[in-house]
């Protein structure tokens, strides 16, 4: 397939145009009603989870923080890198970012909603979580401020707040384009309201231009404060593993490899469910495959430099969990995201496996799976034998902790199928003005 070749003006409308007249309804259709049995498991899980309480997870001391805090971390991981690379092509100018960016960035939105959820589930009285926001309270009480749910609180909305804005602004000239060519009142009512009166002026592009561009430059900044927060909560603390300067670079290449992984999965489930080989080409593989190997190899460095602070440190309980980690009752995890995340990694150095987006989707499960455990490892290893010898004790995900995370999935599934199914999954006007400029170039 040619990367630079020019499209169509047919072949652009049908891409645009593909929530109006959708061409793969029954395979749609089964895959939101899996959503929907992901998201009935989510909804068992929460209500056992409110009628019993937070007892119901595996969390126990000395592994109070289990499954929600990995999933939180794992999610917003993944959030971290939609934006980033949407953010960051429309910053430099790369031209692969058109058909890439708006799944992408809806990615994200998503993904930072699961994130969300988990410490407000935590919390044991969910229906209490704005006591975590900045306000004072009749008695004249702020929050605590050093407690992390007050992080939490800052971060995610933050974050939440400019992904969306981002992907808001970016998609205001498809809801007008949705607008002018939906039949139905309802759609040109919803599209109409969508689009804030888009005409499509000189002026109107001129303000959009700039505002998109304030708007990444933003998202960027987030992603780079947000992870440092996070991973600066376990890297201040005296947890043996976690009190090192190495976890926010660690953290940061961390969460943009498993989201680039999860940007390929999709991209080629996209690209074969709509036969969008001419949108979504070779070249797009190419470039997440070599983003992917990049950060991919930066995450390795992490490894070897978290191993060799605990062997530099020679304090005792660093080496203690190193060992811990490499042989103890959660080597699996350690060994999991080492085999899962790097080894199927070294295919990327080869070109036909980059431009191959099944071997991609492929190689960026398994760097999901593998992030997962990495996740797993850096807070249980972490947590369950600790300075005092008293304390040890083992943690074992309970059944509902299991439920919850595969209702998550459901959470984040059923509402990207959605966006799927109601809104264009690529950008229409940056693809027509990508495929002007081809065609001028020839």
């Amino acid at each position: 397939m040619t990367e630079a070749r020019p499209l169509s003006r047919e072949r652009i409308d049908a891409v645009t145009d593909l929530p109006l007249g959708f061409p793969a309804p029954r395979a749609w259709a089964l895959s939101f009603a899996f959503a929907l049995l992901l998201l009935l498991c989510f909804a068992i899980a929460v209500t056992v989870l409110f009628w019993r309480g937070v007892g119901v997870f595996g969390n126990n001391i000395p592994v109070a923080w289990g499954f929600p805090i990995v999933n939180y971390i794992w999610f917003l991981g993944i959030g971290h890198a939609g934006t980033l690379i949407s953010a960051l092509l429309l910053l430099t100018g790369v031209t692969q970012r058109n058909a890439l960016n708006r799944f992408a960035e809806t990615m994200t939105l998503f993904a930072v909603v699961c994130a969300g959820l988990y410490p407000i589930l935590h919390l044991g009285r969910p229906w209490l979580f704005y006591w975590t926001a900045p306000y004072p309270n009749t008695m004249g009480i702020w929050p605590q401020f050093k407690s992390p749910l007050s992080w939490d609180f800052f971060a995610v909305l933050t974050y939440l707040v400019a992904s969306a804005a981002f992907w808001y602004v970016g998609a205001i000239p498809d809801f007008a384009r949705l607008r002018d060519r939906a039949k139905s009142r309802l759609g040109q009512v919803c599209y109409g309201l969508a689009a804030l009166g888009w005409r499509g002026s000189m002026r109107h592009w001129r303000r959009w231009e700039q505002a998109y561009r304030l708007c990444a430059g933003l998202a960027v900044t987030m992603v780079f404060i947000i992870t440092a927060a996070y991973s600066l909560l376990l890297g201040g603390g005296p947890i043996p593993g976690w009190h090192s300067s190495i976890f926010p670079p660690y953290f940061l290449c961390g969460a943009v490899f498993s989201g680039f992984a999860v940007v390929a999965v999709i991209m080629a489930v996209l690209r074969r469910a709509f036969r969008l080989d001419d949108i979504l080409t070779d070249a797009h593989s190419n470039l997440i495959g070599k983003l992917l190997l990049a950060v991919g190899l930066m995450t390795a460095y992490g490894y070897l430099a978290d191993i060799f602070n605990a062997l530099y440190s020679g304090e005792q309980s660093e080496l203690e969990t190193l060992h811990d980690r490499l042989s103890g009752a959660y080597a699996w995890s350690f060994w999991g995201a080492v085999i899962c995340n790097f080894v199927p990694l070294q295919l990327l150095w080869l070109r036909r496996v980059r431009r191959n987006s099944l071997l991609l989707a492929a190689i960026g499960v398994s760097v999901a799976a593998g992030m997962w455990m990495e996740r797993y490892m850096l807070i249980v290893t972490g947590l369950y034998r600790d300075h005092l010898v008293s304390s040890w004790g083992t943690f074992q995900a309970s059944l509902w902790d299991w439920a919850l995370f595969a209702g998550m999935i459901g959470v984040f599934l059923a509402p990207f199928l959605l966006f799927v199914r109601l809104l264009p999954i690529i950008s229409g006007f940056e693809l027509k003005k990508a495929s002007e400029e081809a065609r001028h170039a020839r």
